[in-house]
């Protein structure tokens, strides 16, 4: 049985539905070439729902509308569906959470959000009350996440489903890096999940949003004009893009000369250490890897032009499922890429049961780790970094067993180990 869920791809109330599909192993197809504001304007549109509201299920025995309810329809056509937990408490606050996400997530980014774009007249007060309201709740979600892998349990569940939808529309909108810093369970959260493998099929790519959007002037009071005064609406029709394109431009031209500024780690004197000539070695070493690659390293090093750090994860109590703590790593190693001329790692998933520790070493160009990477990188923050002394063998030699992916590592097994270079 397939079903034709109609909506718009991008929509995020659409994603709930379709996550729960992969899920679930449920056929769900997005109907063709829908167009927002024409397609569900037709009469067979109205008859499914006569709000005209998406996202529509289409099903043999009828149409379901509300991204909630066709969420919960699709998981409950999988009999004991895992995304409704293991026992009756696990149902119940798997639907707390929906109930959170939908009353103090959802409402108060649009809120926030839909003002600023146009739809809405712009408040300055209720924009307030609605970040205030936000915040909020992501303090109360952050708390619970400090302690939490999941919403509820050890694993997906649609909870996380429709929280994560939710978020989605907040981290790609509006919550900027420097919002959501505040939150960190919930970012380390969010980005975990939209990294499941379901998740980004579904999703593709996300990407945060980069700046807060300017406040528009709003839609509602054009539209009216425009129905008793056409030619007064004309004359705005005219004015009101010009606004836009001034700011566009303005920003264009401040951003212009961005690119041709150099990283600071350009800038270093020269270092007798060729990175790109360490990562060939690394990568084509397959024999007496002690004797070729390591001792090549320390051959090379330059700790006048780079620095070695070690990494221990500072939450390693919530790695409790292999697989997820092994996307974990493999998240923050795609989100390292902006350093990849700069830099080479190894990361570790140390153990033969939960909970799972992650360590890491990195070799960055310059004495310290570099700010860019910092600030950039959220993942960061989520690891405590000690600068390592060479001058002290022990430490030095932890430096090439993680190098070499040694085990056991420490005394204890290797569930995994991946190299960024």
């Amino acid at each position: 049985m397939v079903l034709v869920l109609h909506s718009g791809s991008g929509n995020k109330n659409a994603l709930k539905g379709l996550i729960a599909a992969e899920y679930s192993g449920v056929q769900v197809e997005l109907v063709k070439n829908f167009e927002m504001g024409v397609s569900n304007k037709t009469p067979e549109f109205l008859k499914m729902n006569p709000l005209g509201k998406i996202p529509v299920l289409e099903t043999p025995d009828g149409p379901v509308f509300e991204s909630n309810a066709i969420a919960r329809y699709i998981t409950r056509l999988k009999a004991d569906n895992p995304l409704y937990g293991s026992s009756l408490i696990d149902y119940g606050q798997i639907e707390q959470w929906i109930d959170f996400a939908s009353t103090e997530i959802d409402p108060n980014l649009a809120r926030w959000f839909y003002p600023r774009v146009g739809f809405y007249p712009h408040v300055p007060q209720a924009e307030e009350f609605a970040v205030a309201s936000l915040k909020r709740a992501l303090v109360a979600l952050n708390t619970h996440l400090a302690t939490n892998t999941y919403l509820v349990g050890h694993a997906v569940t649609l909870a996380d489903i429709i929280m994560t939808c939710n978020l989605y529309m907040g981290f790609v909108q509006i919550m900027t890096k420097s919002f959501t810093s505040e939150f960190p369970h919930v970012e380390r959260y969010f980005w975990t999940l939209v990294n499941q493998p379901y998740f980004r099929k579904v999703m593709g790519e996300v990407k945060q949003v980069e700046s807060v959007p300017a406040v528009q002037s709003s839609r509602k009071p054009a539209q009216h004009k425009e129905s008793s005064k056409p030619k007064e609406a004309k004359k705005e029709v005219k004015k009101e893009p010009a606004k836009p394109k001034v700011v566009e431009a303005a920003e264009e031209e401040e951003e212009a000369p961005k690119p041709k500024a150099k990283n600071p780690l350009d800038l270093l004197p020269p270092s007798k250490m060729i990175l790109d000539e360490w990562k060939r070695l690394y990568s084509n070493t397959k024999t007496n890897f002690r004797e070729v690659a390591i001792k090549g390293f320390w051959d090379m090093y330059d700790p006048e032009g780079y620095s070695l750090w070690f990494c221990d994860y500072k939450y390693n109590d919530e790695n409790t499922v292999s697989f997820v703590t092994m996307n974990k790593v493999g998240g923050f190693l795609q989100r390292m890429d902006l350093a990849r001329k700069y830099a080479f790692g190894k990361m570790l998933v140390i153990g033969s049961e939960p909970p799972f520790k992650v360590k890491g070493l990195w070799l960055f160009r310059g004495k310290e780790v570099p700010k860019f990477v910092i600030d950039e990188c959220y993942d960061m923050e989520l690891y405590e970094w000690t600068k390592v002394d060479i001058s002290d063998e022990a430490q030095k030699e932890r430096v090439n067993a993680m190098i070499e992916d040694q085990e056991p590592f420490e005394g204890e097994a290797l569930l995994d180990a991946k190299c960024f270079k």
